[in-house]
Parts: structure tokens; sequence; C-alpha cells
């Protein structure tokens, strides 16, 4: 039996109803028409230009329905929310969908999920210890990780190759970030450094630049760093990476905010040898 699925079912066709009735409306389809403006006596309304899911939170929310569709019978859990929606997340439960909580350890967390069961991987991903706990319980697998997400990994898991620390702009504590973090520590001797904005970016340039001791910077971001970080040894070649749901402007800001201080430090004759950009 097949136990693994990451292009869907080829089931459009039987979940496309259900998901139109859910998540489609003829008031915004009416509204595009109307040039995204329209007007009822003195009453105007104006719709957003870009607004709704991302492609990889569409394909993942499709990917669940026709999970249930192909399984019927069988359990099915989802690794955490599939997006960070309510209203969405409620629906899926509705299909008989089990939401698992985040826990510190993959086998706490998927304790209850048996063999003949089906698991499905959301948008973010998932850490790369949680993913080989489930493949050796033998359960179904539906990976509906994003394509953007997949990329960034791969860049990761290039830094990490060549002796880059990963420097990912992103939450620490979320879940795409856990999972893009955890892609650098498939090599030997690979590292990361999580920065949320650019006030956390800034205390890690003033490091490289040598206004910020080690010390300190090693307090700030105690929960935001690989195992062993050594900032001395850590930050002498970094690479940029991102949570795909920050703001890019703001991660190519961080970027070359990265480049400056590594330029200063090191001259920028040498930023080739030491530093990657996205």
């Amino acid at each position: 039996e097949q136990t693994y699925f990451q292009k869907g079912f080829n089931l459009k066709a039987q979940v496309r109803p259900v998901l139109a009735a859910s998540y489609h409306s003829q008031v915004v389809t009416r509204l595009k028409e109307l040039g995204y403006s329209a007007r009822a006596g003195e009453v105007g309304v104006k719709l957003a230009r870009e607004f709704g899911f991302c492609y990889g939170v569409d394909r993942a929310v499709e990917y669940a329905y026709e999970a249930r569709e192909k399984f019927p019978d069988r359990r099915i859990f989802l690794s955490g929310e599939i997006i960070h929606n309510p209203e969405v997340n409620g629906r899926i439960q509705s299909l008989g969908i089990e939401i698992l909580p985040d826990h510190r350890s993959a086998e706490e967390r998927y304790a209850g999920v048996e063999a003949r069961d089906v698991v499905i991987l959301p948008a973010f991903g998932v850490p790369v210890r949680e993913l080989q706990h489930l493949r050796t319980k033998g359960c179904v697998l539906v990976d509906t990780t994003c394509g953007s997400v997949l990329n960034v990994w791969k860049n990761v898991h290039r830094y990490a190759r060549d002796g880059f620390t990963s420097v990912i702009h992103g939450k620490h504590y979320h879940e795409e970030t856990k999972a893009t973090a955890s892609q650098a520590l498939t090599h030997p001797g690979g590292h990361y450094l999580c920065v949320k904005d650019r006030p956390e970016a800034e205390v890690v340039c003033g490091f490289i630049r040598g206004t910020v001791p080690a010390g300190a910077l090693l307090e700030r971001f105690r929960d935001a760093t690989s195992p062993g970080f050594d900032p001395d040894r850590d930050l002498q070649r970094v690479g940029l990476a991102n949570q795909t749901t920050m703001l890019m402007t703001e991660s190519l800001e961080i970027q070359e905010m990265l480049r400056k201080a590594m330029g200063e430090r090191w001259g920028e004759a040498a930023l080739a040898e030491r530093f990657r950009a996205f």
C-alpha cells in the first residue's frame, strides 16, 4: 500500500462543489466583475484586489478534503492547524479530521496515531524529526507542504552543506520556522539563528560589527538558535532564509542589513565567501 502522497488524489471533481459552497462567494465574484467597487444609493462598497488564501493554503485545504474522500473509513489527523483561521479549521474538523496540538516531542504528539491512520502535514511543513517519527509508524502521510516553503528548505540545506549558518527571518515558535530550522540540522555542523524583525536583526548586526558581546546575543536569542550555537564560530558565514508568511519587503531589508554588516566586518571583497542572499 502506498503510504506517502504529495500530489493529491485526483479527486478535484468530487470535492470542488463542497469547496465552492464553503469558500466562494457570489458577492465577491460580482464585485470583481464590477471592477472591485460598487454603489447602492449612498452606500459604497470596495473590495481589496489582493486578499484570501495563498496558493499553498488553497492546495492544503483541497488535499484535506480529498483525503477525507479517499479514506472515508479511516481516522484522519492533521499535524497542527492547516491555517491560523478558526473558521477554516472548524470546517476541517467537521469532516471528522482531528487537529493534533503541538507537543515538545513527536512521540507525545503522535502517541495516538496507529499504522492504518492518515496524517495530513500542513502547508507549513513539519520538522524533520516529526516526519521521521511518522514514517516509523507506517501510517499514511498526506504531505501538503507548500512549494515556496520547500524552496526555502533547499536553500537551508545548501547553506548547511557548505558551512553557512542559516539566519531565518521568522518567529522561532511558528510551525513553519521550526520546520525550516530543522532542515539546517540535517548536515554535520549545521546551525541556525531566527530573527523576528529589524530590531532583532540589528542585534545580530551589532555582534558582527563588534558592538554587541556574544553573551548578550545568546541571551537575546536563547530560544531562537540551534543547539550549541557559538556566535564567534557560527556567524562567520551566513545565508539568509525566511518564513514565507513574513513580509518579503522586511525580509529583504533584513538581508541588506546583514549584508552591510558583513561587508563592514570582513570587507566587500570577502562577501562572496561569507554571505549568501535569498
